[in-house]
């Protein structure tokens, strides 16, 4: 997969964090878009149909979790890839997210952008199920 046809979407209220995230990604050449909160981005996911899913967990109206389990009972979402990428950096809540949920990698803000980049080409390298 070559990375200018991988799009990835960023489900998260914070518009600056959006375009942080398109910055560090975009140098390598992802397209990537935004979605302001949780119902935009899932109208977003069903529309675009992404190839990788970064969500917040805390936000405003609709939060992450409920996001996650949408996409994960929808049968044409549940095989997109989600990266958690959150202020919840607590070891129970990656423990929950990872283990429990099974979201494909829990990034904790602040990250780097090597720490972002890694995981997001970690997990667009893992076999399909």
């Amino acid at each position: 997969m070559k990375e200018n046809n991988i799009r990835i979407l960023c489900i998260e209220d914070e518009a600056e964090m959006i375009e942080l995230i398109k910055m560090i990604l975009g140098r390598k050449g992802y397209q990537v878009s935004g979605a302001a909160g949780g119902r935009e981005g899932l109208e977003k996911v069903r529309e675009e149909m992404p190839d990788l899913v970064l969500l917040d967990l805390m936000m405003p109206e609709m939060g992450g979790w409920e996001v996650y389990q949408q996409m994960k009972a929808d049968e044409k979402m549940k095989e997109i890839p989600v990266i958690v990428v959150t202020a919840k950096a607590q070891s129970i809540d990656k423990v929950l997210g990872l283990y429990i949920a099974k979201v494909d990698d829990y990034i904790a803000k602040p990250f780097s952008p090597s720490d972002l980049l890694d995981s997001v080409e970690h997990v667009l390298r893992k076999p399909k199920a």
